[in-house]
């Protein structure tokens, strides 16, 4: 029986990016954020999804090593490599790359650039089984469908260029380990450094370059409206990812005791009374925490944290919300937003409203923008018109996956 042959993917993030450089952000772009996560990060978790990649192995720049070592805290797959340094051109980091894998052995490696994180699946896979059925080297592309012109150096169009049998190149890029390696070193012999394209090395060498299909979406980011582009992509697939809306309400009431100050949406706010409860009692942070349970359909506060336990005595409110937040987050969801209202005579909460939204928006990891409070009275009406004590009502939207 033919033992499965050992895959190889090299990811070159050596450069320095200099076309997406401001005068605030000079940064790698492949260390730039992209919807929560480095451009990096998401092209290495887009390279290991497909199962038949045996090593993963990133080339970086020299200076890069703390950089690399933050964006990628978080990739616990054993598959990939610690990073070997690129040289001064992108053939000189492949080559870097190439002679680090020697002593893995590989029998086909791929080449990816780092700048393309929106890389598919079923790229890398007809890529690989066009490798395993013979072929010298595999190019990913997509067809040229604009018409092309030619200018000179005065934005004059010189000419239309035809554009039959003109394809667009992406990565990764395939090959027989043992071709490239050598190839490359073919190219190091007769000191030309300039290739920026690997199967450009196989043309040189007079062998075939097989074309398999590409992805319109498996675009290079370049420059800084690639880079906006990019992050309006992430967030639509964000959201359609978390296309199930729900909204779960909640509602607390505490009454008065004796005491100097009261909890009220994790801040303590002096007053000639406190607010009597098992834990703080905080009455807003339990109506908002109650609001994600009921968005969850996923029982009350009580249920979670029963006042018959008595490890939950006089303990702060915020613990109970980060949890509630912690459970939107296990089933891959997030909170859209947070609405809270406070009713009481006293104390007044206006002059503390901005202090709670911070606090509120600190404990759920939240933009302040998503984060409502208001107050109200009742008009001396009820227990609240009493100043017997403090209600609140709070509504929470999260955002879920389908079907979950």
């Amino acid at each position: 029986m033919q033992s499965k042959p050992k895959i190889a993917c090299i990811i070159v993030a050596a450069g320095r990016g200099s076309r997406m450089s401001t005068q605030t952000d000079s940064s790698p772009k492949q260390y730039r954020d992209l919807g929560g996560k480095t451009v990096l990060l998401r092209t290495l978790e887009a390279i290991l999804t497909p199962s038949d990649i045996d090593l993963v192995l990133p080339v970086i720049h020299a200076d890069d090593g703390d950089t690399y070592a933050a964006a990628t805290r978080s990739l616990t797959s054993s598959k990939v490599l610690a990073p070997v340094t690129g040289g001064a051109t992108r053939q000189a980091s492949v080559a870097s790359g190439l002679k680090a894998l020697q002593q893995h052995q590989p029998d086909y490696v791929l080449i990816h650039d780092a700048a393309r994180p929106f890389v598919s699946p079923s790229v890398i896979e007809e890529a690989i089984a066009a490798l395993k059925a013979g072929a010298q080297a595999v190019l990913p592309a997509v067809q040229v469908a604009d018409t092309l012109k030619r200018a000179g150096a005065n934005h004059k169009v010189l000419e239309t260029v035809d554009r039959t049998n003109l394809w667009s190149a992406q990565t990764p890029q395939g090959f027989p380990y043992a071709l490239i390696l050598e190839t490359h070193k073919a190219a190091i012999d007769q000191n030309i450094d300039n290739f920026t394209d690997d199967t450009a090395l196989i043309e040189w060498q007079g062998k075939a370059v097989t074309l398999t299909t590409g992805d319109p979406q498996n675009i290079k980011l370049t420059t800084l409206d690639d880079m906006k582009n990019a992050q309006e992509q992430i967030a639509m697939k964000t959201l359609a990812d978390l296309g199930d809306i729900r909204v779960g309400t909640g509602f607390d009431v505490h009454a008065f005791e004796d005491g100097n100050a009261v909890i009220l949406g994790g801040i303590s706010i002096a007053h000639t009374q406190k607010l009597k409860g098992h834990s703080d009692a905080d009455v807003a942070l339990h109506a908002l925490t109650d609001a994600i349970f009921g968005a969850l359909a996923d029982g009350d506060i009580g249920s979670h944290f029963p006042p018959s336990d008595m490890k939950w005595k006089g303990a702060a409110s915020d613990q109970f919300l980060k949890y509630a937040i912690d459970r939107v987050h296990k089933r891959g969801g997030m909170v859209a937003h947070l609405d809270l209202t406070v009713i009481c005579e006293a104390p007044k909460i206006g002059p503390h409203r901005d202090d709670m939204r911070k606090q509120i928006a600190e404990i759920c990891d939240l933009p302040l923008s998503r984060v409502a409070v208001k107050a109200t009275t009742s008009e001396k009406l009820g227990f609240t018109g009493r100043s017997e004590g403090i209600a609140a009502q709070a509504c929470a939207t999260i955002r879920l996956p389908f079907g979950d």
